[in-house]
């Protein structure tokens, strides 16, 4: 890679699909990359991956690996994460980590940076990136929390299979020409992480995302609850979740109803904080059948919002949809974006 005045960047799981989106985005935005070094699993070390024109060996991720890195994009596991995340700080580097490992950590800050920038200047080395399905929502919103308060959170997701890696889309895939032959089915990947049942997910809804916990609620729903709470720094915030697994490959959707401090807000006034919110595009336009699909969002950055409506019987309860790219802002973008705010904020030094 041509030498530039830039920071030294790791991605640790450069092979997986969250990993292939970081560096898709860093391309994209033209990051100011002085190194890249991608990283990996033993089993996937020696592969070789493109970037910007250039081919890359991916290496074995070590905790030498992160000698002279200034900022390391995580997306390999939670147990990868907690390994090698602080031998990557004791290194001088910045983790943005997107696992679940470090999210809910006291001295780690969970930023979504339209919603809460300002928090990246407490970091002590690592920064979260927040699951996928709350990111959507606290970015779509924090507009309205800001003008309206915010007093309860009622969502419903309808998640796509690549929130559950490479094998639950194989699987979605493989299911559907089966099923359309003819031909039986072996469940063998989704639910993820919930125990050794597997369903059908072609032409199917599963309403499990990973193991149930003790007050029934799963722990998909309680990351979206917690980290909620954590980001919009509102502990005291009624949320619940109900997480649901489709047969759609990627785009994450949510239904979302929510209650705030003012009886005066209007559905005509969210629509306008919306309209003009960074990151957020509004469709909204029902006589005209927009509103926001998955199949739009693919690909792209931001977060998409649709079918705000006042609820019939609360005066200050409204209705939203909101979709977005899970592999994108509920990933490798909102990944991408912290590490761009760092250097906004003068936290980190081109070289």
């Amino acid at each position: 890679m041509t030498e530039q005045r830039g920071l030294n960047v790791a991605v640790v799981g450069a092979t997986g699909a969250v990993g292939q989106q970081m560096l898709a985005t860093l391309e994209n935005r033209d990051f100011p990359i002085n190194k890249l070094l991608l990283l990996s699993s033993a089993r996937s070390a020696g592969k070789k991956v493109a970037f910007k024109g250039e081919e890359f060996v991916v290496q074995e991720a070590t905790p030498d690996s992160f000698e002279g890195i200034d900022i390391a994009l995580f997306s390999a596991g939670g147990s990868v994460s907690k390994e090698l995340a602080p031998e990557a700080v004791k290194r001088g580097a910045i983790v943005v980590d997107n696992t679940s490992a470090f999210r809910m950590a006291e001295d780690v800050p969970l930023v979504v940076p339209e919603v809460n920038e300002e928090d990246l200047r407490l970091h002590k080395g690592i920064i979260a990136n927040p699951n996928c399905s709350t990111i959507q929502m606290v970015a779509a919103l924090e507009p309205v929390r800001k003008a309206f308060g915010l007093t309860k959170v009622v969502v419903s997701t309808y998640q796509a299979v690549s929130g559950a890696g490479a094998a639950a889309i194989n699987e979605l895939l493989d299911q559907s020409q089966q099923i359309l032959n003819g031909e039986s089915i072996n469940p063998s990947v989704l639910p993820v992480k919930a125990g050794n049942k597997h369903h059908q997910i072609a032409f199917n809804v599963i309403p499990q995302i990973d193991k149930f916990e003790e007050n029934g609620f799963t722990y998909e729903e309680m990351k979206m609850i917690n980290e909620t709470k954590k980001i919009m720094h509102m502990p005291q915030l009624s949320v619940a979740a109900t997480c649901v697994r489709l047969p759609v490959v990627t785009g994450h959707s949510e239904s979302v109803y929510i209650e705030v401090e003012s009886n005066d807000a209007s559905a005509e006034q969210i629509k306008e904080l919306l309209r003009n919110a960074p990151g957020i595009i509004l469709e909204d336009e029902p006589e005209n059948q927009l509103y926001p699909m998955p199949a739009n969002a693919v690909g792209k950055n931001e977060v998409f919002v649709g079918r705000i409506r006042k609820d019939l019987d609360q005066p200050n309860g409204f209705h939203l949809w909101i979709v977005s790219d899970n592999l994108l802002k509920g990933a490798a973008w909102n990944s991408v974006q912290i590490a761009e705010s760092l250097l906004k904020l003068g936290l980190v030094n081109l070289k």
